[in-house]
């Protein structure tokens, strides 16, 4: 008698401050000899740059071999790149905020081509809201500004000296020509709405047959992916946090930094177990 294999679980994850954390975002409470060894999975000018715990790790290795797990960033390809998981190389990848589906490495040209389309349709232009970060920011605060992939703009901005009120502002123009904006640590995002991590991650549940997602993720720019999941989860910091973002099928951890990635991880390797029991 044959038996019909049950269609795979989708795990569409956010990756910095969510898996993975910078040394400055581990937030490790404890005295050093009681701190979790840490794995480094980023390098970048030839410094470590981004952690996961070894338990986390195990659990990551093990999720990426029972599931279709889908690194899900705002990063570039580029930034992408310089990442290297625990577990098999994902066949899938979300880079640019879902400018970008990655298969086997390549981006997708019919993806790509598609976003472009829906961008030209559907909000201001690059060029009109870059012009406006830059004519908005002072020198006084502004360290870096930069394009990604064409798509969208962020600042690299000095926090401390950053006005209260001035994201604000920037998220009312912005929200008026199509645009989304959001600050997560140093940066502040600006990026199309229409641009957005829960369409491809739609386009992979197609491709792959996935009847199922789990997804996780930290700032407003994690939020659309959450809400197109069956089940998601989001760590006790970061912007959701902060504004006390939720939803009913949307689990809010305690645990923040580093530890909450190895919750992320074990939460997510729980579910899509029950769904293979």
């Amino acid at each position: 008698m044959s038996t019909l294999s049950k269609p795979p679980t989708l795990v569409a994850s956010d990756l910095d401050r969510t898996l993975i954390y910078s040394a400055a975002a581990l937030q490790l409470p404890m005295p050093d000899a009681d701190a979790p060894r840490l794995l480094c999975v980023e390098v970048y000018e030839n410094r470590p740059l981004s952690y996961l715990t070894e338990t986390a790790a195990g659990l990551l290795d093990q999720l990426s071999r029972t599931t279709v797990f889908v690194p899900t960033t705002t990063r570039t390809r580029e930034q992408y790149g310089r990442i290297h998981l625990p577990g098999p190389a994902p066949r899938f990848a979300i880079c640019a905020n879902g400018g970008h589906l990655l298969v086997d490495g390549v981006s997708d040209r019919d993806w790509a081509a598609q976003v472009a389309g829906r961008l030209d349709d559907e909000c201001a232009s690059l060029a009109e809201v870059r012009a406006h970060l830059l004519s908005a920011a002072d020198p006084a605060w502004l360290l870096k500004e930069r394009i990604a992939e064409d798509l969208f703009a962020y600042l690299v901005v000095d926090r401390a000296l950053l006005p209260e009120g001035w994201v604000k502002e920037l998220a009312l123009w912005a929200g008026s020509r199509g645009w989304s904006v959001s600050l997560q640590g140093r940066k502040i995002y600006a990026v199309p709405q229409p641009l957005t991590k829960s369409a491809a991650v739609r386009e992979v549940a197609r491709r792959t047959g996935a009847e199922l997602t789990l997804a996780a993720g930290d700032s407003l720019l994690d939020a659309d992916m959450l809400l197109a999941a069956d089940r998601a989860w989001r760590p006790g910091h970061g912007e959701l946090a902060d504004t006390g973002w939720s939803a009913p099928h949307v689990d809010a951890l305690q645990e923040t930094g580093v530890a909450a990635g190895e919750e992320i991880l074990r939460r997510l390797g729980l579910a899509a177990a029950q769904t293979l029991a």
